[in-house]
């Protein structure tokens, strides 16, 4: 971080995981916004997921895809918000169109970051893809930190039940001390089973290989050891 420029905090690179999310105010859809106090104060989890353009056919697939998981985002106590380098002008009429072409109502806020500055900061424009956002998703907890960030090239689209699946992964590994296998709850090899953290000395090891003699865990080996969710 060096400093303020416009009121805006400036940033040396992009954020990282694990750093709070820069606060600033952001105007949307739904009116004005502070992130990330808004949702912070509401406590709660949110998305931002940045999209190159309205009006163009893969941004117009993820935001119907985003708006029919809603109610599963919401499950988790998060809330959606989009963000392009259009207007509220162009934002609105695009969701204007999804409605009436799509029957689809977008109900999440979506950022006019038509001048740039949250993309530039959250490093979402690539100097070798033009002055369009990438598909850039950030999610932050209900203490403004981010937890995850995901990049998509312009020309993929981004599967959203992948989103949900993330966001639901990092609840449980906060809630329960454990972490998630590959494709958790659907790995091939323990199944919706999570991952006990390795152990870090000797006697827990021991611990380990005890605790997998008796029934009460299962194990690889004592580093590779998982568990049902409880």
């Amino acid at each position: 971080m060096c400093g303020e420029e416009n009121g805006l905090e400036s940033y040396i690179g992009m954020p990282v995981i694990g750093e709070k999310f820069p606060e600033i105010e952001v105007h949307t859809t739904l009116g004005t916004i502070k992130l990330p106090d808004y949702y912070v104060e509401k406590g709660k989890w949110f998305v931002l997921f940045s999209h190159p353009a309205d009006f163009t056919p893969v941004c117009t697939t993820e935001f119907v895809a985003f708006q029919k998981k809603y109610d599963k985002f919401r499950e988790l106590n998060t809330e959606l918000i989009g963000l392009s380098i259009d207007q509220v002008f162009s934002h609105i009429k695009w969701i204007e169109w999804i409605k009436e072409k799509l029957n689809v109502d977008i109900e999440f806020p979506v950022i006019a970051d038509d001048r740039g500055e949250l993309a530039e900061i959250l490093g979402m424009i690539s100097p070798y893809k033009g002055n369009n956002t990438v598909r850039a998703v950030f999610v932050v907890d209900n203490n403004g930190i981010i937890r995850a960030i995901v990049y998509y090239p312009q020309e993929v689209g981004r599967n959203v039940e992948e989103i949900v699946r993330l966001v639901k992964a990092l609840q449980t590994a906060d809630e329960k001390g454990v972490a998630t296998p590959e494709n958790w709850p659907n790995n091939e090899l323990i199944g919706d089973k999570v991952i006990i953290p390795p152990a870090s000395t000797i006697q827990e090891a021991e611990k380990r290989k005890k605790a997998a003699e008796k029934g009460e865990i299962e194990c690889y080996d004592w580093w590779f050891c998982y568990k049902k969710l409880e």
